[in-house]
């Protein structure tokens, strides 16, 4: 799979662009690429944003959002492996570093009505509305099943800007079903398991198809806790690529 340039400008459009000021302060953010290895090929859940959609309209990506208050709130009783903590820590708190991971897990659901995670421990209790959403199925998030693949930042000349870490699991970590085509709140549209030569004829931002060719590595050399990842940043008007 072919890697393209982080934040192409011709895979944004020119309402995501700001017209002047000081650039946005970036959200934390955090997404999860689940892995099923089922068939012949590997492949990845994505969906589609809906038009209405202020950023990143009309694009294939992977579920996750925004993290909130609650995702710092719960402790989960399976944390992050020491070396994706270690690596995540280089940016932000172990809090902030859990609440980032939760964050993943969360917006899945939501997105895509898949509950990751452990159902055999006695089950969290939140006060989250969204957090006791996921847990009235019993089940425990596993922040240890996480690989992190990749860490963004939304250029500056954009008016919404995001701290994105990229999370990777395998779909055996699905609670259920792991339906052909899942049904989440329906802020993703057309969801549905793709190999990763198939998404390259999606609608992609330049980011998703930058996190994808990691992706894409890892699943052939095989990959660890411990492995560096991408980490794509901004500095006096240059894109850099350090390593997360």
């Amino acid at each position: 799979m072919k890697a393209t340039p982080a934040y192409d400008p011709k895979y944004i459009a020119d309402s995501e662009i700001r017209s002047g000021g000081r650039a946005v302060r970036p959200r934390d953010a955090a997404t999860l690429i689940i892995v099923r290895n089922d068939g012949p090929r590997p492949r990845i859940l994505m969906g589609q944003r809906a038009a209405g959609h202020k950023f990143m309209p009309n694009k294939f990506v992977f579920p996750g959002g925004k993290v909130d208050a609650g995702d710092h709130r719960l402790q989960p009783p399976y944390d992050l492996h020491p070396a994706v903590m270690a690596r995540l820590t280089r940016g932000c708190s172990p809090t902030r570093a859990r609440a980032l991971a939760m964050a993943a897990i969360r917006e899945t659901y939501e997105e895509t009505g898949l509950v990751l995670g452990e159902p055999h421990t006695p089950t969290l209790k939140s006060r989250s509305p969204q957090w006791r959403d996921f847990l009235q199925f019993d089940v425990n998030p596993r922040l240890d099943q996480l690989h992190l693949v990749a860490r963004a930042i939304t250029p500056p000349y954009r008016s919404r800007r995001f701290d994105a870490r990229f999370f990777m699991a395998d779909a055996e970590l699905i609670q259920g079903d792991v339906h052909e085509r899942p049904q989440g709140s329906g802020e993703l549209l057309r969801l549905h398991w793709v190999s990763l030569e198939d998404s390259e004829a999606l609608a992609l931002p330049s980011i998703t198809r930058t996190v994808l060719a990691e992706v894409d590595r890892r699943l052939r050399e095989g990959h660890a806790p411990h492995d560096t990842g991408p980490f794509i940043h901004f500095r006096g008007g240059r894109t850099l690529v350090d390593e997360i």
